[in-house]
């Protein structure tokens, strides 16, 4: 077994990549730091010839996903609560309401994913990021390598015509 350094270094970059994908990035650098900590703990179990890259990414994903669910329960402190919006036309947090990345001063990058729906951002962080075939994308994601290519395609066109649009 190589030594768990050798592993970071080797795959660190790419499970960033990914959970900068997945979180953004505020929340990317914790999830890395969980993610190796927990694989330095199941490490020594690891079976040999055991496909690394997918296994920390694997790791990662369940990261994510603990984040998540974190920041649903955390609550969001506001010094006064907001009016009821006006039903005519949806405010700018409001499912429906035209979304520009950047606008909120972030990451273009992020901004631009943060508007895709999260099976489309985690088949493109998984695939094109991790750099991991669609088949174990499937494995990480549920359901076939066929729908898991097609999320990623429905994604890449998205941010294709935000792209346009903010070029125009």
């Amino acid at each position: 077994m190589k030594p768990f350094e050798a592993i970071v270094r080797e795959h660190g970059p790419a499970v960033l990549r990914v959970c900068r994908a997945v979180l953004g990035p505020q929340d990317a650098e914790d999830a890395w730091s969980e993610t190796f900590l927990a694989a330095l703990r199941a490490y020594p179990a690891l079976a040999p010839g055991a496909n690394i890259e997918a296994w920390l990414v694997t790791i990662a994903k369940h990261k994510a996903i603990d984040s998540h669910r974190a920041a649903a329960r955390r609550p969001v402190p506001v010094e006064e609560l907001p009016e009821t919006p006006d039903r005519g036309a949806p405010s700018a947090t409001e499912p429906g309401a035209p979304r520009r990345p950047g606008d909120d001063g972030s990451d273009p990058l992020w901004a631009a994913l943060k508007t895709l729906p999260r099976r489309q951002r985690e088949a493109l962080a998984y695939h094109h990021l991790a750099g991991l075939p669609y088949a174990e994308v499937a494995v990480l994601l549920g359901g076939t390598a066929a729908a898991c290519r097609r999320s990623a395609a429905d994604g890449l066109k998205k941010l294709r015509i935000l792209n346009l649009e903010d070029s125009r």
